[in-house]
């Protein structure tokens, strides 16, 4: 058993694959939109995590006007937030949330704040205070946009802040904020976050007396 010790003033959080494991409502969302426009599922569903829907579709159909997909995305997220069958937590959430509650953290998330707010109610987690969602960014991950002003509502420099991401826009995003990451969960274990863990059972959460947030990390 190895163990990496990383420290920070901040903690910025994705959502989904991070702490939720939403892959069940993305999949079954996603396919349908994909037939709907003769699109290989497979190949949509390798691009679609981290990413804002209406980012996720101009990658998939680069010559379509950005009208149609922002039109699509409203469509798509209303849908999302309907379906909460199978959204649970990500093994380690609950206690990881608890240890963090009186530390500085935030949510950071291509989610729009409904299904942001369902999705964490489904999986019975504990909404962070400070939230980033995508009504409140100009630009959908990897854009740092995101992680920067998570960063800035706490009151901490990218420096001070380590990100919690699954996906390669997330861990894209938080690198181009200048912060270190730890990928969590299968889909980041090929993209060399700074650490990688399983899921959040790997991760035991201490405080300094100088109010330093120390996370142990373990790896098998």
């Amino acid at each position: 058993m190895s163990a990496t010790v990383l420290t920070a003033s901040a903690l910025l959080l994705d959502m989904d694959g991070t702490l939720v494991n939403s892959d069940a409502v993305v999949e079954r969302c996603w396919r349908r939109w994909a037939l709907k426009h003769g699109l290989d599922p497979e190949a949509a569903l390798k691009v679609v995590h981290g990413r804002q829907g209406y980012a996720t579709m101009a990658v998939l159909l680069p010559d379509r006007p950005v009208e149609e997909n922002y039109a699509d995305n409203r469509v798509l997220l209303a849908e999302e937030t309907a379906d909460v069958d199978g959204v649970v937590p990500v093994g380690g959430a609950p206690a990881f949330m608890a240890a963090i509650a009186g530390l500085p953290h935030a949510l950071v998330t291509s989610a729009d704040s409904a299904l942001a707010t369902a999705r964490m109610t489904a999986a019975a987690l504990p909404m962070p205070a400070v939230r980033v969602t995508a009504e409140q960014v100009g630009a959908s991950k990897p854009d740092p946009e995101g992680f920067l002003k998570g960063a800035a509502e706490l009151g901490f420099g990218p420096a001070d802040c380590i990100v919690f991401e699954d996906s390669e826009a997330g861990i894209a995003a938080g690198r181009a904020a200048g912060m270190r990451v730890v990928g969590v969960g299968p889909r980041a274990a090929a993209l060399s976050p700074d650490a990688h863990v399983e899921d959040l059972t790997q991760i035991r959460v201490e405080t300094a007396e100088d109010g330093t947030i120390r996370l142990h990390i373990s790896a098998a």
